[in-house]
């Protein structure tokens, strides 16, 4: 549940032309609504103004509003927030009103927004509306458009919400470290007509990366390329919760990219029309049909599909190490090696370091369970109705269903499937199958093969 808290104390609100202090000014600075729930919020229905569908953004929740006048105010607070990527591992983080990434931000086409923006950081900030149309002093550049916020201080941007659309907002201020800390959010412009392409469901989440080490609680803000923690919205599978969909439904997933890659998003059992970008819609007669989605740096994708088919539909990353968490990069294969010996070897040195693995492959990792340190994640985690899911990073489920209610986003469950519709195994006789002629058998190791360890005396073995 939401609470609310005042900030009459704040000592002064600038905005780009000069300063506007004193207490009486202070006091007019709405509410800042604030949440560190995890779950994903029910949508927040408009109850003024034009009518629209509102988005459910995946694990977070949309920046309740007032209206003043014909300004639809909003509140920012900048500030230290504790973040659970999933049970079991939380992160010290910078985001938003309790929360990183902060709150969706909502208003239809045509608005007049005024977004006042607390800075409880320890170091000045600002706020820049990625992909906005809008007057050059609000664009939120610290030194350029405008003044830094500093810690302790709140500026108020003001504009017209020129066309609709999907857009992000984000720090242009010391920016490598704040968006490293998770400071991002989502900011969606709704079409003023209703009837504007519209959809039953819209969901909307934001990508972002961290180097989180093994037992840390703080990401590593000066990694550029090796990170280990691919999030939806600061959360990792299992902890990024499913899209609900009712059988049937059109559906809307948008989707922002402030990571340090591209992202190949492929949904399962569907094909879907790219729709939107951060630079606006894409004409109708423009759409071409997918399943995988690539999400460039810095931009926003937005598909639309008709949910037709039943099921339990896999919906993530294509990047197979970014549907991991806690991910080494420096483990060696060890595939199609008998590690029986040095298993032998290294436990004299070391009597509880357990098993010997990744002999055949690492799929057995995801039925353990094994001593790990304090707030770390297993990379591969998940538990389906058949099994050990052996994923992790960005990776959820689009569970469509016939029986969900037209606003019901609860978890119904796993699939019911269908007599005779899962693959299952064969126990007749199966005939030798067709190979190409002269193809090669992969090579048995050596029986006297040495095998290497970082720091390892072969000698000794």
């Amino acid at each position: 549940m939401l609470s609310r808290r005042r900030f009459l104390g704040a000592a002064a609100v600038l905005t780009s032309a000069g300063l506007v202090s004193g207490r009486a000014q202070a006091a007019a600075i709405p509410e800042a609504p604030t949440t560190s729930s995890p779950q994903t919020q029910p949508p927040l229905k408009p109850n003024s103004g034009p009518d629209y569908q509102p988005v459910v953004t995946l694990n977070g929740w949309t920046l309740p509003w007032k209206m003043k006048g014909d300004w639809k105010e909003f509140h920012l607070v900048a500030e230290p927030v504790v973040r659970e990527f999933a049970p079991g591992m939380t992160a010290n983080l910078w985001g938003y009103n309790g929360q990183a990434p902060g709150p969706t931000i909502e208003a239809v086409e045509g608005d007049k927004v005024r977004i006042f923006v607390t800075n409880k950081l320890p170091e000045h900030t600002t706020v820049h509306w990625h992909g906005m149309v809008l007057p050059n002093g609000m664009d939120g550049v610290g030194g350029l458009t405008q003044p830094h916020i500093p810690p302790g201080k709140t500026f108020v941007y003001e504009f017209q919400l020129k066309e609709s659309g999907t857009f992000m907002y984000h720090p242009h201020s010391d920016e490598m470290v704040q968006m490293a800390m998770g400071m991002m959010g989502m900011f969606i412009v709704h079409p003023r007509d209703r009837q504007f392409r519209p959809v039953d469901r819209d969901f909307v989440f934001i990508m972002s990366a961290y180097r989180i080490e093994p037992g840390s609680y703080l990401p590593k803000v000066n990694e550029m390329t090796d990170f280990n923690m691919w999030t939806w919205n600061s959360r990792v599978f299992p902890g990024i919760d499913p899209l609900p969909v009712r059988r049937g439904d059109r559906v809307r997933v948008r989707m922002g990219n402030l990571t340090m890659t591209n992202h190949p998003i492929h949904l399962h059992g569907h094909h879907f029309s790219v729709s939107c970008t951060d630079g606006g819609w894409v004409p109708e007669t423009a759409q071409w049909p997918e399943t995988t989605i690539d999400v460039p740096v810095g931009a926003v994708r937005a598909f639309d599909l008709t949910a037709d088919y039943p099921g339990d539909w896999a919906f993530h990353c294509h990047k197979s190490h970014h549907a991991m968490n806690a991910m080494g990069h420096n483990v060696r294969n060890f595939i199609g090696v008998k590690k029986t010996a040095l298993a032998k070897a290294v436990s004299k040195l070391a009597p509880d370091i357990g098993m010997a693995m990744g002999s055949t492959g690492m799929g057995e990792m995801g039925a353990m369970e094994m001593p790990m340190p304090d707030n770390t994640l297993p990379m591969m985690t998940g538990t389906g109705q058949f099994g050990p899911i052996e994923m992790g990073g960005m990776f959820t489920v689009m569970k469509v269903r016939d029986e969900l209610a037209p606003n019901d986003y609860k978890d119904p469950g796993p699939y019911r499937h269908p007599p005779g519709t899962v693959a299952h195994e064969v126990t007749s006789d199966i005939a030798e199958p067709p190979r190409q002629n002269g193809a090669a058998t992969p090579k048995k190791p050596a029986a006297n093969m040495k095998m290497s360890m970082p720091g390892m005396d072969h000698t000794k073995y």
